[in-house]
Order: structure tokens, then C-alpha cells, then sequence
């Protein structure tokens, strides 16, 4: 099992897992038990103390519906450097209630050339 920081683009992974069972009015023992897994292995992915093996992270994502892509982006994306990439990664994390706002930003600035 990997550490969190040695997984970029995993951070918000465990408070997704747990926010997404919560809204859903599951107990970890019931999604531990859907993913078959312990109570235990499951506290530590949603307390972001651990990244759990492969088939784990697929099973939380198919169970709750997460978007795949914002877990994974960073692994297929290069450059760091590169603004497009990294302004692309921002957009992924951010709240939905932003978004219009980013949207509305970037037409602003694609309009002014």
C-alpha cells in the first residue's frame, strides 16, 4: 500500500470515499463489506492514510460512482510545467459550484485576446 504522497492526484481520494458513502447513508461496514474489505482497511483509505491496492480503488469507484479521470489524470499527464496541464488538474478538483465561475473567466479572456 502506497502513501498518500507518493500518490499525486490521490489526495482527496479518501474524503471522497467517505463523503460519497456518508450521502449514500451507508456504514464502513457496509461499503467494507460491498468491497470486501475490512472495516479497518476502509477507515484508513477515508482517513487518507493509505492508498489502497488497485482492485480496491476500482471497486470504491464503481460503488460510488467517482470520476476515475480525477484520480488518474496526473499519472497520464507529463509536464508539470506545462499551465494547460496544470490549470487542467485544478479544474478537475474543484467544486462544482465553481465551475460556472472558471467558465466565465476563461470565455472573459478567450473573448479579449
Amino acid at each position: 500500500m502506497a502513501n498518500i504522497q507518493d500518490c499525486p492526484g490521490f489526495e482527496p481520494f479518501g474524503a471522497d470515499v467517505k463523503a460519497a458513502r456518508k450521502k449514500r447513508r451507508l456504514s464502513r461496514q457496509e461499503v467494507a463489506e460491498m468491497a470486501d474489505i475490512s472495516t479497518v482497511y476502509l477507515i484508513n483509505i477515508e482517513n487518507n492514510h493509505i492508498i489502497p491496492a488497485l482492485p480496491v480503488i476500482i471497486q470504491l469507484i464503481h460503488i460510488f460512482d467517482l470520476p476515475a479521470a480525477k484520480y488518474f489524470k496526473q499519472l497520464a499527464t507529463g509536464d508539470e510545467n506545462d499551465p494547460r496541464q496544470r490549470i487542467s488538474r485544478k479544474v478537475m478538483q474543484c467544486p462544482e459550484k465553481y465551475l460556472p465561475v472558471i467558465e466565465g473567466a476563461l470565455d472573459g479572456a478567450i473573448e479579449s485576446k
